[in-house]
């Protein structure tokens, strides 16, 4: 039997993970397939919390700036923190629909569609073998879902972060861009923020430093890397 690495993750999905190859929106062929992947995952009694991204439909840095007709960046930040909560729905509705039960819990209160987060409850959750699904970022302006990821992993005493990207790991340079870039097998904290990697935002490297959690960087796009990673196989990028 497979016996899994981490006991408890967060699962780091950007909204853009979800669009698939749409320009913007929701790709619902991913959602199945993402959906089948945390199936497989909570097949091996894996603890699993997942916290989205909202690019897929409104990018808050994007309509901000020193313009004066720029929107206001704390206006712009809840606008995207609204959108995580449109996938948010559309992922619990994919994963009720092959049977796993799930709660989306936000940071900003909105009864009719999703619960508040409240820690003790988040946990109660998960002892319960529900998936949660956190939306809403921290539910403050001036914060990434990054950010959040970092924030929930320590409250509910998650095992690692999983963060899963278009690309196999972290890079020296852009590897779409760069063809001589180099890949990462292995990093460490400081040397993600002395080099500015983009594996996540400096505040949530630097919680994960603190606190000494795992990242682990891969590519969402290969069916059942979720649960190679969950296995503890050697793919994307780890940093410690």
């Amino acid at each position: 039997m497979n016996h899994p690495a981490y006991k408890r993750i967060v699962l780091k999905l950007s909204g853009e993970a979800l669009q698939g190859k749409r320009p913007h929106g929701i790709d619902q062929s991913v959602l199945v397939s993402l959906s089948r992947q945390i199936k497989e995952i909570k097949g091996l009694k894996v603890d699993v919390a997942i916290v989205l991204g909202g690019g897929n439909i409104f990018r808050g840095q994007e309509n901000t700036g020193s313009r004066g007709l720029d929107m206001d960046r704390s206006v712009a930040d809840y606008m995207g923190m609204l959108s995580t909560v449109i996938n948010g729905l559309a992922l619990q509705d994919a994963l009720e629909k092959i049977n796993v039960p799930t709660r989306v819990m936000t940071a900003i209160e909105m009864e009719r569609v999703a619960e508040p987060y409240i820690k003790r409850r988040a946990i109660r959750h998960l002892e319960k073998g529900r998936v949660i699904i956190f939306v809403a970022g921290t539910g403050n302006p001036y914060f990434t879902t990054d950010t959040a990821a970092a924030l929930r992993a320590m409250e509910i005493n998650a095992d690692a972060i999983l963060k899963a990207t278009k690309v196999d790991g972290v890079y020296s340079a852009d590897p779409m861009k760069v063809k001589n870039a180099k890949k990462f097998d292995r990093l460490k904290y400081i040397d993600v923020l002395k080099k500015g990697l983009k594996v996540m935002d400096a505040t949530a490297v630097s919680l994960c430093m603190d606190n000494k959690l795992p990242i682990v960087v891969f590519n969402l796009n290969k069916e059942s890397n979720i649960k190679r990673v969950v296995l503890g196989q050697r793919i994307g990028t780890i940093v410690q």
